[in-house]
């Protein structure tokens, strides 16, 4: 809404529509936390609160007190540097010439203005008018090394959310090392909280985790190259009683797709500090005299009624204002992908042969997945080779996507730019253009080896092959693929000083990379993947507007799966398929319209042979392609409310709810996942509606009040399992 700054009480007000956030400037020094939640509209100078906290500290007496300062491990600050008196985790570290860690950034002003700036080589919320958004930078200094920090701060005029990021610029003359640069960190007074996570492994991605705070840090990260499937850069702190729809919590959220860290730092006098930022595990960066470093953006969403209204703000701000292009707002093609149809074995007939029945279904893009470039019958082989294996298609990509266009349907491709093959030209050609440390041995996942994307000519090579594709043919989706992580992380073209740049600066590469690529082909709708849900994080969103969220394809799955996903990021950015059963990765099998009715909670689409299925189970998949198209923009652009989790074992159901924006659609999938004999009656309460509002419901004409439908419920019985219902509502006028 607004940010100003009270020139009596030196407090800076960052408001929100409900959230206030206040800054205190305490001895011209430091920036102490004032606070965060529920809006205040003055508070007085913070000084007095900072000696309070102090002074609470054991060690401070009265005569010990000027000397220490305000610094202390119980004091509330919204920026931190190491080697004062206060030991929690720093906001940053440095390191300089004469050995020393220690730094002193001190309060140096401020400037606020309208609008928000971009961050230099780096994905990051945005606005499309600078009315939309407000930006407060505050300046600190460190007198001795000349080192300044920009902190800059952005309150959005729609959205309960605070954006944060630092810029650190070396106006001294001898170089610092940057070892620890957090994005955010913030102080609160106390440590009733539960820390909440997502977390999991391949094919088992983002399944919520609680974990009561103690005396102790809690800290998840990634050094993996990549955000990992193991954990997601994204926490929250909720009170013990908070439920989906009532309570306190804080959610912090990284726009960055390497190494991460987030944690919480408790000390013994109960209060709590959340910190998020690049990982300071084998991160060194020099910042020689007159460079500057930008750090990633968090974003911080406050809530005062519960995980659902958190969730929804970050939804609304992710779809809006972190994806972009023509395919932010446009409804998406349902596609058919044919990877676990065919896998390696395909040639262009048969790719075509499944098009065909993909659009008899009424499915409107054709997907050709891994397989059909170089030498590609099987994953020891050519990635790097980004061009059409002749046997497979003897008149290559062009053909195939004419053949499938005059269909009617769209064509898209499956690629992994950022990897190599040792059996490959590329890599022949070029073996020093891997990630790597001479003399050491590189490790092999998927039997493939990582391009070194800090380099610019690596870079160049990835833009110009996969442009030359996508200018050949007539490609409308790219599915983007990166199916290992990063290993001997090292590079041979910076010096043995910035060896310790070099997670970082892949991650810019593949910024840089994306950039350029979705500049050029801006009607391409891009897909992220990263062996499934491995990077499925906000910066890439703002390159794909969808993301492939797990290879676990089980429907049972992938509720607790997108149910967790759920917690930060919108349906809409969910790639979510049906595929054959028994399932591929579980081996379950499950009815087809259980499957279509999860992946219809997302991105859909399919993954298997039409041709295969039975009469009745296709005539299934025309109908859900139908009804899906009727309701995707309530289920991507609407309010989502999770009324059933599928972690909640004294339920025998999932529910989620979608709300249209105008509140004139609601749609509401319920999927029964275990069951019991005689079952009691049970009442599904709605959410978000209307409450003075008729629905008529779509299935049988019969009407109800909002009121009846939010208070009273609608009733079903979860007698069989894997039985699952879908339920329209219309408003009527």
């Amino acid at each position: 809404m607004s940010i100003r700054f009270d020139k009596e009480t030196k407090n800076f007000y960052l408001e929100t529509p409900n959230t206030s956030y206040i800054i205190g400037v305490v001895e011209d020094k430091y920036l102490f936390h004032a606070h965060y939640g529920k809006k205040i509209a003055f508070m007085p100078s913070c000084d007095s609160l900072a000696k309070a906290h102090t002074s609470s500290y054991s060690v401070v007496n009265s005569d010990s007190y000027e000397k220490l300062g305000i610094r202390g491990d119980n004091i509330l600050l919204d920026f931190s540097t190491f080697g004062s008196a206060d030991f929690r985790t720093p906001s940053f570290h440095a390191r300089y010439e004469n050995g020393s860690t220690v730094t002193q950034l001190w309060y140096n002003g401020y400037k606020i203005f309208k609008g928000k700036p971009t961050l230099k080589g780096l994905p990051a919320t945005y606005t499309e008018s600078d009315d939309e958004a407000t930006t407060l930078e505050i300046y600190l200094k460190d007198a001795i090394s000349g080192l300044e920090a920009v902190l800059c701060y952005t309150t959005f005029e729609k959205y309960d959310a605070i954006a944060r990021s630092v810029r650190y610029i070396n106006n001294g003359t001898q170089c610092i090392y940057l070892k620890s640069v957090m994005s955010a960190t913030v102080d609160l007074p106390d440590m009733n909280y539960e820390f909440i996570n997502l977390a999991g492994t391949h094919a088992r991605e983002r399944h919520i985790n609680n974990t009561k705070l103690s005396h102790t840090k809690i800290e998840v990260s990634s050094a993996k190259g990549t955000t990992s499937h193991i954990q997601n850069n994204f926490v929250a702190l909720a009170r013990p009683e908070t439920t989906e729809e009532s309570g306190e919590v804080y959610g912090f959220s990284l726009v960055y797709s390497g190494n991460f860290v987030a944690g919480v730092d408790v000390n013994g006098q109960d209060t709590t500090r959340v910190y998020m930022g690049i990982n300071p595990h084998d991160f060194c960066w020099k910042l020689n005299s007159g460079e500057d470093f930008q750090s990633p953006e968090a974003v911080l969403v406050y809530s005062s009624d519960g995980l659902g209204k958190m969730s929804r703000t970050y939804h609304s701000l992710y779809r809006s204002r972190i994806c972009r292009g023509k395919y932010r707002d446009a409804e998406r093609p349902v596609l058919i992908n044919n990877w676990e149809a065919t896998y390696f074995d395909f040639n262009e007939d048969k790719i075509v042969s499944i098009a065909e029945k993909a659009k008899s279904a009424g499915i409107d893009l054709m997907v050709l997945d891994d397989g059909w470039f170089g030498k590609r019958n099987d994953d020891t082989t050519s990635l790097g080779d980004w061009y059409e294996d002749k046997n497979k298609l003897p008149k290559g990509l062009e053909n195939l996507a004419k053949r499938v266009n005059d269909l009617g349907m769209q064509f898209g491709l499956w690629f992994e730019p950022e990897m190599v093959s040792e059996d490959s030209d590329l890599f022949r050609a070029h073996p020093d253009w891997c990630i790597g440390v001479p003399g050491r041995e590189m490790s092999v996942g998927r039997n493939q080896y990582v391009l070194d994307l800090s380099r610019k000519d690596v870079c160049d090579y990835i833009v110009n092959a996969v442009s030359d594709v996508l200018h050949r043919a007539n490609i409308t989706y790219v599915k983007w693929d990166m199916n290992r992580y990063i290993s001997e992380v090292g590079s041979l073209a910076y010096p043995s000083d910035q060896q310790g740049e070099i997670a970082h600066r892949y991650v810019l590469g593949l910024y840089d990379v994306l950039e350029r690529i979705t500049t050029t082909f801006p009607n391409v709708l891009f897909e992220g993947c990263s062996g499934g849900g491995g990077r499925f994080d906000p910066a890439m969103l703002y390159y794909s507007p969808q993301i492939w969220t797990s290879d676990n394809t089980d429907a049972i799955e992938r509720m607790y799966i997108q149910h967790g996903t759920s917690m930060v990021y919108p349906v809409s950015s969910m790639g979510s398929h049906v595929s054959a059963v028994p399932n591929h990765q579980v081996g379950r099998t499950t009815p087809i319209s259980l499957r279509g009715n999860v992946a219809m909670a997302g991105q859909l689409g399919y993954e298997l042979d039409l041709n295969k299925l039975s009469e009745d189970d296709f005539n299934q998949v025309i109908e859900q392609v139908k009804f899906y198209k009727r309701i995707r923009k309530t289920v991507h652009y609407g309010d989502m409310y999770r009324i059933r989790s599928p972690y909640d074992k004294s339920t025998q159901n999932t529910v989620w709810q979608f709300v249209s924006e105008d509140k004139n659609q609601v749609v509401l999938f319920d999927y029964t996942m275990e069951c019991k004999v005689n079952p009691s009656l049970d009442h599904i309460k709605l959410q978000g509606l209307d409450i003075n509002a008729l629905y008529e419901l779509e299935e049988t004409g019969e009407v109800f009040g909002g009121d009846y439908l939010m208070n009273f419920g609608i009733t079903a019985i979860h007698r069989y399992e894997y039985t699952n219902k879908v339920y329209v509502f219309n408003r009527l006028a």
